[in-house]
């Protein structure tokens, strides 16, 4: 068989089998020994259901993997998986479901989230470290959700699109681990208004950041209120200068410590921002210590201003795997499916959020065991490869002996990703979608124009 054709066939058997599997055995993972506990504690006192709450969210984890992600199709998949282990039959109709979905804690998939990349942040091999510190990055991203009065109303549309035509927007920041992938902490808000911005919502979760650590972001972070923020915490930062301090940038003031390479200060701005209480801001420094350098064609700042340890080639080595976040970002939102959420109401969109985020993490998890097991770099492991061996276990309902674990990592750590730096693609697609025309009135208007007009013959 020709390569091409062989390729298909296998795009074409995995397809299927993501189609079709079920994902119940993320039920086995959360009631182990490590997140055992932490499931109890967050889950609310229940009378015997045929949704418990555990069994509840392992289900949700599974309709926000599925592509179908209906109801009707996780209850379904439920009650097949019920009469092939020899339980009584459940019944198809989903109203018990969601009832179950609703009686969750807001903030259990949330705890159990973070809970997981705790478990892996607390045993980081010393190999995973650079230079004995753990290394986070930050960044923001933008999701879409159907447009109900309620999630309107918690998350409004862009201000540029009429009513009834766009959708509610959502922003959310996250802290993830750059060893790892694993997400350490994240926060949403709406994509604008007071409180939604990446600084805002970034200060709500600033305590998943310890001393010792170093943070990586881009240049949007490379203001005096944040850096001042990181080094009172004692976390170490490299970000990107901001492009209207770049034209300010001149090295031949400060301390030198290299070509390009010299100590700054930078003096607190003289106008409070709305968002500080008087005695915070008065308790800032007048001025901090930084470091500044140039690499290429963008200019770095950082803590770490010892330039025998820490060398301008090396954090500008570093920085260019700051790349990582926008992979995770592309696995959370593409692979996953988690670009466009499905719940129509504020609450159970953010339970959706943080349970996307925990199957994401719990997915990462294995892929650090195995990484640990295999003596592997976790970047170097595809997480869609991994999900698919994840996926396809659960489809031969696969027990999770410890026999079979094994495998299971082996498996995981057979395909690498390619190491392709300097990668450059162009943001376009070739394939040209379907000629169907835009909704340019409301779906209502739409409707009267159909029963007086009739469809239209052609595109324009």
């Amino acid at each position: 068989m020709h390569a091409t054709a062989k390729r298909r066939v296998q795009q074409k058997q995995i397809q299927q089998t993501s189609r079709s599997c079920d994902a119940f055995q993320f039920f086995n993972l959360l009631t182990s020994d490590a997140l055992l506990d932490e499931v109890e504690s967050a889950a609310p006192e229940f009378r015997e259901r045929v949704y418990p709450p555990a069994e509840t969210l392992s289900i949700f984890l599974a309709q926000c993997m599925s592509p179908d992600g209906s109801c009707q199709n996780a209850v379904n998949e439920m009650a097949i998986a019920r009469m092939a282990g020899g339980l009584p039959a459940a019944s198809t109709r989903t109203g018990a479901y969601c009832k179950a979905r609703k009686r969750l804690p807001l903030d259990m998939a949330a705890s159990l989230c973070r809970k997981t990349s705790s478990l892996v942040a607390a045993q980081l091999p010393e190999e995973w470290l650079w230079r004995g510190h753990r290394v986070r990055i930050v960044d923001g991203t933008t999701l879409s959700m159907p447009d109900t009065k309620a999630n309107q109303s918690q998350w409004p549309q862009q201000s540029g699109q009429a009513d009834g035509l766009g959708f509610p927007v959502m922003r959310a920041v996250g802290v993830t681990c750059w060893a790892t992938g694993m997400l350490i902490d994240a926060a949403m808000g709406a994509y604008k208004g007071k409180g939604g911005s990446e600084h805002s919502l970034l200060r709500s979760i600033e305590g998943s950041l310890e001393e010792g650590d170093l943070l990586m972001a881009d240049a949007l972070y490379s203001s005096y209120f944040f850096l001042a923020s990181m080094q009172h915490r004692g976390v170490d930062i490299l970000v990107e200068q901001n492009a209207a301090r770049k034209t300010l940038s001149d090295f031949r003031k400060g301390k030198k410590l290299g070509k390009k390479d010299h100590i700054i200060s930078i003096r607190r701005p003289a106008q409070r921002p709305d968002w500080m209480g008087i005695e915070q801001f008065e308790a800032l420094p007048e001025c901090i210590t930084l470091r500044e350098f140039k690499s290429g064609d963008k200019i770095l700042i950082t803590s770490l201003c010892d330039a025998q340890q820490y060398s301008k080639d090396a954090l500008k080595k570093l920085y260019k795997t700051r790349w990582r976040v926008e992979l995770t970002l592309r696995d959370i939102k593409q692979t996953l499916g988690m670009d466009v959420l499905r719940c129509k109401t504020p609450d159970m969109i953010v339970k959706e959020f943080w349970a996307y985020l925990l199957a994401y993490n719990l997915i990462r998890l294995l892929m650090a065991q195995a990484a640990v097991c295999e003596r592997r770099d976790p970047a170097s492991l595809s997480f869609k490869h991994c999900l698919q061996l994840w996926l396809t276990c659960q489809l031969q309902s696969l027990s999770l002996s410890p026999d079979n674990m094994t495998q299971l990592m082996v498996l995981m750590c057979q395909k690498t990703v390619g190491n392709r730096a300097g990668r450059m693609e162009p943001r376009a697609i070739k394939r040209r979608p379907k000629p169907i025309g835009f909704l340019m009135v409301t779906r209502k208007k739409a409707r009267s124009i159909i029963a007086k007009k009739g469809h239209q013959r052609r595109i324009k």
